[in-house]
């Protein structure tokens, strides 16, 4: 017979699960699993689980791996200043949580609610198993979203598929609640069972192209140190400079918001400070609704603007809630019918940054090389790998989901199939961004173009976005031959938009 270890002690035990809260500050599951540790005189014991394999579809993806692992090492830190621990075990949640119960004696499992589709079926199977065992369950709303899913909902009491009405009837209800501190002491944790170290697994947590990720700090310090960085540089010409490819004008906030190392709440309530720090009126610059941000200047209009963009992760989330099929399916159902193109060839250019087209190459080559891809150069990638070349929404979406530190299956599958035109408040079915022109716009000197496609740097400026239109003694003097060290275009732009709009006049008849 096997032998299971058994750690219960005489003293009440509360279990802490850390899933994609990882902080002490703003965490209200924390908060209720000390009240309940605190009232019963017992130990806390902080638990995460890794996920059940590296290839298993419910894990996060390559470059969120890495992300978390590092956050985990920082959580497990924090825990140890204040006098706790962090245990790591591994395994499908639901049973993992229901055995380490019984395995310490537990007498209650706090956790914040989840918010994807299979974590809320992990919380349902989770609090069944628990509660079977006579384990009390307490589940909290969770501080990553101003909003609890659902509650802004239409007149007819539909889910909002727009966004600009979903924003006007956030911004009229009451602010979100100030964020609390986090704690300063902590009560003991148990002493078993020992889980497993972290360091056992950082092999499956590391990728060998990820060695240009070190730039950033995943973890609740580092958070808070980019949120003050934004705050006191680009946050004052954020709505001038944030779709400028060539500055470092955004906040760079959505991977330690992917893994709540700061909340959405706090992030908005920092930036109401600033504004009044600065003398200005907060609720001005974000509201009434429907007011013209273009005309508000400096700061105001900025705030407005960035806060308008949490309002866009805050969209994503809520109508995941409202649709969950939109992970793998169309919001709009004729899309179902679409004629998408099988092409690997040219799906494996875009991935590599070799489709010919200087911004949309960047944007893919700052991706695999940092995690990271800027705003602008998603919607322009996006655009050209389901527009230009005509190839399935889905391929954007799993990529993403493996190469991007700040993967949310939420905002990843919104985003794609906005610039499918397939989903919510999706753009028109016939903006085909141009991305000669795009680039031209959005990085005017060809910066960014030159940084993450450093073969086409000797170029003049002129060219730089279109190096097919340079002389052959232009070309020859910045070094470039066009399609061997630097490739020709994969398609013709102005023939790919016409077969685009063809192929989207067959589903817009349905």
């Amino acid at each position: 017979m096997e032998r299971r270890e058994s750690f219960i002690t005489t003293r009440s035990t509360t279990i802490l699960l850390f899933r994609r809260d990882l902080r002490l500050a703003d965490n209200p599951a924390l908060g209720a699993a000390l009240e309940i540790a605190r009232e019963r005189g017992g130990t806390l014991l902080p638990v995460t689980v890794w996920e059940p394999a590296p290839h298993d579809p419910r894990s996060p993806g390559s470059a969120a791996r890495w992300w978390r692992w590092r956050s985990l090492e920082a959580l497990g830190g924090a825990l140890g200043r204040l006098g706790s621990r962090l245990l790591i075990v591994r395994g499908d949640p639901p049973r993992t949580l229901a055995a380490l119960a019984g395995q310490t004696g537990a007498d209650a499992v706090v956790w914040a609610a989840g918010l994807d589709p299979d974590e809320r079926d992990d919380d349902e199977r989770a609090a069944e198993a628990l509660r079977e065992k006579g384990v009390d369950v307490l589940v909290v709303l969770p501080a990553n979203l101003l909003y609890a899913p659902g509650v802004r909902r239409t007149q007819e009491g539909r889910p909002y598929t727009v966004f600009t009405p979903f924003w006007r009837a956030c911004l009229a209800g009451p602010a979100p609640e100030a964020p609390p501190p986090a704690p300063t002491t902590l009560p003991a944790a148990p002493p078993g069972p020992a889980g497993i170290p972290l360091a056992a697994l950082e092999t499956g947590s590391v990728r060998s192209w990820s060695a240009g990720f070190d730039a950033w700090r995943p973890g609740e310090t580092g958070a808070h140190r980019r949120l003050a960085t934004f705050l006191a540089g680009p946050l004052a010409d954020y709505a001038v400079d944030r779709d400028r490819l060539d500055q470092d004008a955004s906040s760079r906030l959505s991977p330690h918001l992917r893994w709540g190392e700061v909340t959405a709440r706090q992030v908005w309530h920092a930036v109401a400070g600033k504004l009044v720090e600065q003398g200005l009126d907060v609720e001005a610059a974000i509201g009434p609704p429907g007011r013209d941000e273009e005309q508000a200047p400096g700061l105001r209009r900025s705030a407005g603007a960035f806060l308008r963009q949490l309002g866009w992760r805050e969209f994503g989330h809520h109508l995941l809630a409202a649709f969950p099929h939109t992970l793998e399916h169309p919001l709009h159902e004729r899309f179902a019918a679409f004629p998408w193109r099988d092409d690997p060839a040219a799906l494996e250019a875009w991935r590599r940054g070799r489709t010919g087209y200087p911004v949309v190459d960047a944007g893919m080559r700052q991706l695999w090389a940092t995690g990271w891809m800027h705003n602008r150069a998603r919607l322009l990638a996006g655009s050209f790998l389901v527009k230009d070349l005509l190839l399935t929404w889905r391929h954007g979406e799993e990529w993403f989901r493996d190469t991007l530190v700040d993967a949310d299956l939420a905002n990843n599958s919104l985003g794609w199939q906005w610039v499918a035109g397939c989903g919510a408040d999706a753009a028109p079915y016939f903006r085909v961004f141009n991305p000669v022109t795009q680039g031209r716009r959005f990085d005017p000197d060809g910066a960014y173009v030159r940084r993450w496609v450093p073969e086409l740097a000797g170029l003049d400026t002129r060219v730089i976005h279109a190096p097919w239109e340079a002389s052959p003694d232009a070309l020859a003097a910045a070094g470039v031959t066009l399609g061997e060290s630097y490739p020709e275009p994969i398609v013709d732009h102005g023939e790919a938009r016409r077969r685009a709009l063809a192929a989207y006049d067959t589903v817009r008849a349905r």
